[in-house]
């Protein structure tokens, strides 16, 4: 129930800039990064979260102190230029501290330390002190309010299946788990592609207009429906003839998402998989 009152609210003050920070290399970078220093996996999709919810608010500020541009057309782009030139001269630097505060928050043996996150911008030629590192994690931090311990998808997942256990599901939990981590990096590695499917399944078009690509950004964002999505294409990768229905019902029962949903969303997912365009 907390989680799903906490995704509501999440939806519900949703940015319309939302997603931009996920694109593929960005996430690639921080699963690569994450992977390089022994991370747990909660704190990749963390991390991943952590700056996509800086970047929108720290875009929004810049923008917001630079909108007094005056000569309007030329004033706005002349400032967004300035703005870009900015967040792109420190994002890896944003990046990295943004690793860094996940490691912390998973209270994990392999925490992140300054002088391990120097060593590594040093090795792609930056010239960052351990001052400016510190201050770095504090302009994220005061950007976002210190609101940095947001639950990720990943405990979406873990719960449901506690959940689906306690439920009588007699499921293969070690290698599903396993199975739902790989098949959550692979949503958030292929993000575009999937969505793009689903939206194609929503709409029953394969052209969607401007104000259909906006209003799906709810489901683009929602947690439990892509925890709930992982799961049962988990369930139908290794057991489809056994427990797949039961499951899908089961999920359905606990989070309120249709059955239809549930499905169309484990096509998706397949579909990217396979990489097939056959029904």
């Amino acid at each position: 129930i907390h989680l799903a009152t906490e995704n509501e609210q999440y939806l519900s003050e949703l940015p319309e800039q939302a997603g931009y920070f996920k694109e593929t290399r960005i996430v690639e970078f921080i699963f690569l990064l994450s992977e390089k220093w022994h991370l747990d996996q909660s704190t990749r999709y963390q991390a991943v979260e952590l700056l996509e919810r800086f970047m929108i608010k720290q875009v929004e500020q810049m923008c917001g102190s630079s909108g007094n541009a005056e000569g309007r057309d030329q004033g706005q782009r002349s400032s967004w230029s300035s703005v870009r030139d900015q967040i792109a001269s420190t994002f890896v630097l944003r990046l990295v501290s943004c690793v860094q505060l996940a490691s912390k928050l998973s209270l994990h043996y392999s925490r992140v330390t300054s002088d391990t996150a120097l060593k590594f911008l040093q090795s792609l030629k930056y010239s960052y002190t351990k001052q400016e590192l510190l201050e770095s994690e504090l302009a994220v931090l005061n950007t976002l309010h210190f609101h940095i311990n947001v639950s990720t998808p990943l405990a979406y997942v873990e719960l449901l299946l506690e959940v689906l256990g306690y439920n009588g599901c007699l499921l293969p939990v070690k290698p599903l788990h396993q199975l739902c981590v790989q098949l959550l990096d692979f949503c958030y590695l292929t993000r575009e592609t999937i969505y793009d499917t689903l939206l194609k399944i929503a709409i029953e078009n394969s052209t969607p207009s401007k104000l259909q690509i906006a209003k799906f950004l709810t489901v683009k964002e929602d947690f439990m429906l892509l925890a709930v999505g992982v799961i049962s294409t988990g369930v139908f990768i290794l057991s489809p003839d056994h427990h797949w229905e039961q499951v899908v019902e089961h999920l359905n029962c606990i989070t309120g998402i249709t059955p239809q949903s549930i499905l169309e969303f484990s096509y998706a997912v397949v579909k990217g998989i396979v990489g097939s365009t056959t029904p």
